[in-house]
């Protein structure tokens, strides 16, 4: 009889997607603290966009009460 195999199998081990190294089960899906700091600054900065149709305005803003115009 062939050994039984797991039904859910894991997944294969993806490597870091800042520097392609191993990634380590603490700071996964990245190898380091150093690479998910990078991953971190890159959202802040906004370098991660997802393209999409331009909003339309529908109103104006709203002004304080008391602004000169």
């Amino acid at each position: 009889m062939a050994p039984e195999q797991p039904e859910n199998p894991a997944p294969p081990a993806r490597p870091c997607p800042i520097c392609g190294k191993e990634a380590v089960q603490r700071f996964k899906p990245f190898c380091s603290s150093r690479c998910a700091d990078i991953d971190l600054g890159r959202w802040l900065k906004g370098n991660y966009v997802i393209p999409g149709d331009p909003l339309e305005e529908t109103e104006e803003a709203p002004t304080r009460q008391g602004e000169d115009s």
